[in-house]
């Protein structure tokens, strides 16, 4: 019985999620056929707020996937960006992108949907200003390699091409997170006591969010389910958009490959830009949701007994749930070739 509440908690995810995260793919396919690395690189190269800026706004939309972030950063800087406009670039992109706001506001609402570009937006912004102000070193390195990642070719600049990145390379690079960012939902919702984050104050709530997100990555689109299922069991929304502006935006892995090319000091300033304006953020997002009485996320509050889903809903998550695994089992075989090759 408690299997069978499950599925169907993970289904109700699916459900609520899928129809968004579909045109998420969709226009994260249109986005990344005009809107590419390298069309922008060399609109980065001074040292000053407009590059920043610049770098901030392009990488909010972009839909890179988790292991192209750093490649696509390092091409930047070899290509004459600043480390201000590096960093902004750096750390927008993961932290928002078409995919992941269509999924924000499917799973979670409105004002989170527009607060969390927002504040991605000026993370990015405060974080090259200060590295324009306070990290002036720069540092020559080879471009660094990534494994999972092809190396760049000439785009085809086609409708198909831009289907094709959006709904198989681009679903395939974050395939298992997702997967697992639903499944940890799931999870939550149906076993995670409701009164987990009551019992705990906000700064509390907010300080535990900070040491879990920092060192592990988890990318923006899998962070949703988990930041939606999370605030049904009384975490604020101010602490879900905490949650999800660090997870995707700091890692150990990026953070030591990232300190080769804009130095330590870089490093350390992205890091407490990231934590100051998330908090910022975070506190601004449960001040808001106070004084305005927004009801806050309520389409995971749906009972699964009375959600009526139209065939059309039913049909797409299918489809969806269809595109995911051929993903999922493209990204396996992918990494299991990978390492018979290694051998």
């Amino acid at each position: 019985m408690e299997m069978i509440n499950f599925l169907e908690s993970l289904w109700h995810f699916t459900l609520v999620s899928a129809p968004y995260l579909m045109i998420g793919l969709f226009f994260s396919g249109i986005v990344h056929q005009y809107l590419s690395v390298d069309a922008i690189k060399n609109q980065f190269g001074k040292k000053g707020i407009g590059s920043v800026i610049k770098a901030s706004a392009v990488g909010v939309p972009l839909p890179l996937c988790s292991c192209s972030v750093i490649p696509a950063s390092v091409t930047l800087k070899k290509n004459g960006a600043s480390n201000g406009a590096t960093s902004a670039f750096l750390i927008s992109t993961p932290e928002s992108g078409i995919d992941s706001i269509a999924m924000t506001y499917g799973l979670m609402d409105l004002p989170m949907t527009i607060l969390r570009p927002i504040a991605a937006f000026f993370s990015a912004v405060i974080a090259g200003l200060f590295q324009n102000q306070f990290n002036t070193e720069e540092i020559a390195q080879e471009q660094e390699k990534s494994s999972c990642c092809p190396k760049s070719k000439v785009k085809e600049k086609s409708f198909k091409a831009a289907m094709i990145y959006g709904f198989h390379t681009l679903l395939k690079d974050i395939a298992v997170w997702l997967s697992v960012g639903l499944l940890l939902g799931a999870v939550i919702s149906h076993f995670v006591p409701e009164s987990l984050f009551y019992e705990l104050s906000a700064t509390q709530g907010k300080l535990l969010i900070l040491a879990i997100g920092i060192p592990f990555y988890i990318c923006a689109s899998a962070s949703t389910p988990i930041a939606a299922s999370l605030v049904m069991k009384g975490m604020s929304p101010g602490t879900a958009l905490l949650l999800l502006l660090v997870g995707p935006a700091t890692n150990l892995s990026n953070l030591v490959v990232m300190q080769k090319y804009i130095g330590k000091k870089g490093v350390i300033i992205n890091i407490f830009a990231i934590v100051f304006v998330a908090l910022g953020f975070s506190y601004l997002a449960d001040f808001l949701y106070t004084k305005f009485a927004w009801e806050g996320i309520m389409r995971l509050a749906t009972p699964h007994a009375h959600a009526h889903h139209s065939v059309i809903e039913i049909i797409v998550s299918i489809i969806f749930i269809g595109l995911l695994a051929f993903a999922l089992f493209k990204e396996l075989q992918s990494n299991a070739s990978g390492h018979s090759h290694s051998h």
